[in-house]
């Protein structure tokens, strides 16, 4: 059988959906948009999985309005192929991930798939790509052999739309399989999000001082759901893939009654699974848990994380300055009974993690996230008459045709990001992924590698990246994604 052209992709997605057809490079796959899709159910629903074959995986990826139930009201947002989240995209190393993507919205927009490490160029991952309205695109990604196992995802970057767009339902997961998985009685993937709907079920609107602090939706959600129940029993183990996509909440994760052993976080496996109590997940980071199962009910609660605010940048406090809740949110019940299961065995040991502080460093830079008084011109919120905030790098709001940063492809360099604001800001560097190196003024023991790393209120943090590979041109920013739309991101070259 040919490959099928993305004109019969999207033909079959209009058909509806499933369809599915083998072609010869890989699995190809599309799924009619709308209709009621997930969130109505109290069961945990798995977004659909779509996997690669014979090295390749191609699908067609729409995004569009879409009409899901969440709870039980009927909600007006956005999805990729009609799904909330969209469909978990499975591939190994060395695979290729083509998509046909088509904006079926009002506004412009992309697609960027975090954390994998490939090429920024051309129809790559490439954040400077603006598909309009009606308009089509071809994404090539192809993973290298060695590309880390692990968890990531994939939502739009068009600048100027990309928290409106993640908030609206714009996102879904992307699993990169270890060739030597963890012996598990099943893995789940757990994409948390957030959203707030005005009483008629619609997305509700952003203020100003929203927007500045970054918005933080009424309610959350676990795979589209509102506190989904999940089964085991009692002995099992279970693989968790926890995906932050909320535009600006962070997560501290707790799991009461349950034992919990971290096996890797943002980027690949950790030599042994750490055991642990809780978890704190940034916006855009992920983790991948084990966990062991004892008899009982057991709820996965995100408990209220302190991020700073913007009392006493203008003379007092705002409505809407703070995060959305002080409470706790309940996420999902796990209810574990029956009889007992066999022992899971052994957690095969991963990988030596590469550590830079072992190699030399070609260039040492400082790059500074920072909020301010700005005049005329910057977007932003009113707090007085002609002045708005500014959210900067460096002291420069993003410029899509000014290059920030140069770096020579080979190279490690050291990075001391500093925040001179009084809110935490999440930095995100897209393609290569950073070891932290101190934080807190302190060394960091074992190597830990991620891509979104959190640099605290008046905080520091230091980091290296390794640009082994990958010629080409692409951004870093806070991932407290209202605050990248509002400037504060850069633009990096590698050559």
């Amino acid at each position: 059988m040919s490959p099928l052209t993305r004109r019969q992709m999207l033909a079959l997605g209009a058909a509806g959906a499933g369809a599915a057809a083998v072609g010869g490079a890989g699995l190809w796959w599309t799924s009619g948009g709308g209709g009621e899709a997930l969130g109505g159910g109290r069961e945990l629903v798995q977004p659909e999985v779509l996997s690669s074959r014979d090295g390749a995986l191609d699908l067609a990826l729409e995004a569009a309005p879409a009409r899901v139930r969440i709870g039980a009201r009927t909600a007006h947002v956005q999805a990729f192929n009609g799904s909330l989240p969209g469909p978990t995209l499975r591939v190994r190393p060395g695979d290729t991930l083509r998509v046909a993507m088509t904006n079926g919205l009002e506004a412009p927009t992309n697609l960027h798939v975090h954390g994998l490490h490939v090429s920024p160029e051309d129809n790559g991952d490439n954040p400077f790509v603006s598909i309009a309205p009606g308009d089509s695109f071809d994404y090539d990604f192809s993973l290298p052999d060695d590309h880390p196992p692990g968890t990531y995802w994939y939502h739009p970057h068009r600048h100027g739309h990309v928290a409106d767009q993640l908030a609206a339902g714009l996102y879904g997961a992307i699993v990169v399989e270890d060739p030597d998985p963890v012996p598990v009685a099943r893995e789940r993937v757990l994409v948390v999000s957030d959203l707030t709907l005005d009483d008629s079920g619609n997305l509700a609107e952003v203020s100003p001082p929203q927007r500045m602090m970054g918005r933080e939706g009424e309610t959350v959600l676990v795979n589209g759901q509102v506190r989904p129940r999940a089964g085991a029993a009692p002995g099992e183990r279970e693989l968790w893939r926890v995906v932050n996509a909320c535009p600006a909440r962070y997560l501290r994760l707790t799991l009461d009654g349950q034992t919990l052993r971290l096996l890797g976080r943002d980027v690949g496996r950790l030599p042994e699974p750490v055991e642990l109590t809780e978890v704190t997940l940034a916006p855009g980071n992920r983790v991948e848990l084990l966990v062991d199962t004892r008899e009982g009910a057991s709820t996965l609660t995100a408990a209220p994380v302190d991020r700073g605010s913007m009392d006493g940048m203008m003379g007092g406090a705002m409505p809407g300055d703070g995060p959305g809740t002080d409470e706790p949110i309940e996420l999902l019940t796990l209810e574990v009974t029956g009889d007992r299961a066999a022992d899971a065995g052994p957690v095969p040991p991963g990988p030596v993690l590469r550590d830079l502080r072992e190699e030399p460093v070609a260039a040492r830079r400082t790059l500074d996230f920072a909020m301010g008084m700005g005049m005329g011109g910057m977007m932003g919120g009113m707090r007085g008459p002609g002045q708005m905030m500014s959210f900067t790098i460096d002291g420069r709001p993003f410029d899509a045709e000014r290059t920030d940063q140069r770096v020579r492809v080979g190279t490690v360099e050291e990075w001391t990001l500093t925040n001179s604001s009084p809110m935490d800001h999440p930095m995100h560097l897209h393609v290569w992924p950073m070891q932290v190196v101190t934080e807190a003024g302190r060394e960091v023991a074992a190597p830990r590698w991620l891509d979104v790393v959190n640099v605290p209120a008046f905080g520091e943090v230091t980091v290296r990246v390794a640009f082994d590979d990958f010629a080409g041109r692409t951004v870093y920013h806070c991932h407290i994604l209202d605050h990248e739309d509002l400037g504060m991101m850069g633009t990096l070259e590698a050559r």
